[in-house]
């Protein structure tokens, strides 16, 4: 198993194996420890993750089992599905469901959308499986986030097309497997700070070719806003 690695997750620390943290390379937590994003430490030599500290004990036993245990008179589902959506670990995402239908909103406030999507072409025949070739895609008719996408992605090799209803999508890539974690990481990122919050995620297998697989990954993102006056 290795030598154990310590994590502060919020104030709470925690001790596991690197291939704990490993089990999942897409995660962020693979790529984290995998080397491809940076890490913090704090003042005692523990890799810092600014999240929930006590939930993250269940997406640790998850890494460690692969199964989702929870006490019976669980009732942070809700936040433990965020956190999940968080480090990106797409089984522990299945395990948990599609959140709840939301309550209609307010007749002043409309709901503004932005999607996500991965797509990576596999190779069938590799040990392990190897990533062909991989690009990522943002669809949303709120030009806000489009001109903040176009402004702060500069190095990233993308282009622009317009696609149904007005909306507008942004793909970036083909890139290799380690630049669409570390991309794909980001973006997460960026639209959870615009203040979207992840409605559902679904990820789809299919087959192209004899020699590849296709694997796509989406996630939808929804904030509430008021409507201007006219």
């Amino acid at each position: 198993m290795g030598e154990p690695v310590s994590l502060n997750v919020g104030g709470c620390v925690y001790s596991t194996s690197l291939s704990t943290l490993q089990r999942y390379p897409d995660s962020m937590l693979g790529a984290m420890f995998g080397g491809d994003l940076p890490t913090v430490r704090d003042s005692h030599g523990n890799y810092f993750i600014d999240r929930d500290g006590p939930l993250f004990r269940y997406i640790l036993n998850f890494l460690r089992t692969s199964e989702l245990t929870l006490p019976c008179d669980f009732k942070e589902t809700e936040l433990l599905r965020k956190e999940a959506d968080f480090y990106q670990i797409e089984p522990l995402i299945q395990c948990l469901g599609d959140p709840k239908p939301l309550l209609p909103y307010p007749t002043d406030t409309y709901e503004e959308v932005v999607e996500l999507s991965s797509t990576r072409k596999l190779s069938k025949y590799s040990n392990p499986v190897a990533v062909i070739i991989t690009q990522l895609t943002i669809t949303t008719k709120v030009q806000a986030v489009l001109e903040s996408i176009s402004s702060s992605f500069t190095k990233w090799n993308k282009h622009m097309m317009d696609t149904r209803e007005y909306q507008v999508s942004f793909t970036f890539g083909p890139c290799d497997h380690q630049q669409e974690v570390s991309l794909r990481v980001h973006l997460l990122d960026f639209i959870s700070k615009a203040g979207f919050t992840i409605r559902n995620t679904r990820v789809h297998h299919m087959s192209e070719r004899a020699n590849e697989n296709t694997v796509e990954h989406h996630w939808t993102f929804c904030r509430r806003t008021h409507k201007l006056n006219d």
